[in-house]
């Protein structure tokens, strides 16, 4: 099978697990990440085989929705991966790029290892911020039941990866963007990426900012 044939098969396995999935996760969210990885990818002169194989499968099986089991999707992807017959050798790098995908809160140490998972991590940032990144705060948020905005809850400053797992569950999605989306512009790997994210860091910034006015009656 060709690396044409294997990207296309993938593409079409990730759409149909994922069609019409409403909390932000959706196909549409593994498209976008797919697209903007292989624009960073080009830039970056980058493996775009490895680069397109995890920006399709990096949220196959999110720890978010599988009671925070941060394996099952490196397991899911090898095993799609192991059907179509890919090399072990990619199977492996992909299945790390799944594994570290995720930004599991503020303390998290690991940094990506190789130019592919750097660009796929980079892209799938990209996605949390600007318009979009907004929109899929949202969804996420009323799929799980959170408040949009309440002034007695403070964004949580957390320690470790069970707090941020933990905070899914009681929260609001206000305090999401101070505990994930503004950090994240500081934390892309490629220069390709970063100018990218100053515009759609300041479109959060400027919500914000018309949020607050809003909600005070002042605007």
């Amino acid at each position: 099978m060709t690396n044409d044939e294997v990207i296309a098969k993938t593409a079409a396995f990730v759409k149909a697990k994922f069609s019409g999935e409403g909390s932000g996760h959706d196909w549409w969210h593994m498209y976008r990440v797919w697209q903007l990885a292989k624009h960073i990818g080009k830039a970056e002169k980058a493996d775009m085989f490895e680069v397109e194989l995890g920006a399709l499968l990096h949220d196959i099986a999110d720890w978010k929705f599988h009671d925070g089991d941060t394996e099952v999707g490196p397991r899911v992807a090898r095993e799609w991966l192991e059907s179509l017959g890919v090399d072990e050798p990619i199977i492996e790098r992909t299945t790390y790029i799944v594994r570290h995908i995720s930004f599991k809160g503020g303390t998290n140490k690991h940094v990506m290892e190789t130019l592919p998972g750097k660009i796929v991590q980079d892209a799938d940032r990209l996605d949390a911020i600007g318009a979009i990144g907004i929109a899929r705060v949202f969804a996420f948020g009323g799929s799980h039941g959170r408040a949009m905005y309440d002034p007695g809850i403070s964004p949580k400053d957390m320690k470790t990866f069970e707090e941020y797992k933990n905070s899914v569950k009681d929260n609001t999605s206000i305090n999401h963007f101070y505990e994930k989306l503004l950090l994240l512009k500081d934390r892309l790997h490629t220069k390709t990426a970063q100018q990218i994210a100053e515009h759609r860091h300041k479109v959060l910034e400027d919500f914000l900012q018309e949020f607050y006015a809003e909600w005070e009656g002042k605007k």
